[in-house]
């Protein structure tokens, strides 16, 4: 198991609110991305925040894989909350969160908000979350098509986020993982500048995985990036001339 990833804070944003976690012993993995909100409110501090409650529960705890997940993400939520609490500059803001945790070669994952975890294997590419946004209640309910959700003027709007609300859930999956397959994480600013297929290709055909997130953040530089761009990629089993970590 091999894990890499990357934040930059895109072409046109001051600040780069996005933040991210990897970790591996070489057979079981923790990837974390969260993309802060708020502006000038300290939608950095909050995923910094959450990403450090998170991945310290994550790794250190023994619990059974969707406990541990359901438990990190109320520590990281309630951490937030209490954060903006105490500090005035800091509130309102908030973090959206894509956690997996690969045990026994299956993926864990659980999410709030609009970052995502794809699964990537020679059979394709599949989108393993749900986001908690305007337009994928939109697009479920029929309103609009996928492709009218990349382009709609609310494509930003969220309907579920850490900080939000001390009562939040997040949605749980569980994927097996095969050999050779991959896991992507990544923040909006990267999924709405690149099409699926666009990230299947560059992940099978592009050249070393160990570079993959960087021509993933390139083309979406290339595009104008106008968002914070956060990918992290994790490899089972990668072919010897791959296993390059960062």
């Amino acid at each position: 198991m091999n894990v890499w990833g990357l934040t930059d804070r895109g072409a046109v944003r001051e600040q780069n609110q996005d933040a991210f976690f990897k970790w591996s012993d070489g057979k079981n993995g923790v990837v974390l991305v969260c993309d802060g909100m708020g502006g000038a409110r300290a939608g950095n501090v909050a995923s910094k925040l959450a990403v450090e409650v998170f991945s310290e529960i994550i790794v250190h705890s023994h619990q059974e894989p969707s406990e541990r997940l359901t438990n990190a993400l109320a520590a990281a939520n309630n951490r937030v909350l209490q954060h903006a609490h105490t500090q005035p500059d800091c509130r309102g803001m908030g973090t959206t969160l894509v956690g997996a945790l690969i045990e026994d070669g299956i993926a864990h994952i659980i999410n709030v908000g609009d970052s995502r975890a794809y699964y990537i294997s020679e059979n394709g590419i599949e989108r393993i979350t749900r986001d908690h946004s305007l337009v994928e209640d939109l697009v479920e309910r029929g309103r609009i098509t996928p492709q009218e959700a990349r382009n709609h003027p609310n494509k930003n709007v969220i309907t579920r986020a850490l900080g939000a609300d001390r009562h939040l859930e997040g949605d749980l999956f569980s994927r097996q993982m095969e050999p050779g397959s991959m896991l992507l994480l990544c923040s909006d600013g990267l999924s709405n500048m690149l099409e699926d297929q666009e990230i299947l290709f560059e992940a099978l055909h592009g050249g070393l995985l160990a570079e993959c997130c960087q021509r993933l953040l390139n083309i979406a530089l290339q595009r104008g990036a106008t968002d914070n761009v956060t990918a992290v990629l994790l490899a089972l089993d990668a072919p010897e001339e791959n296993e390059i970590e960062e």
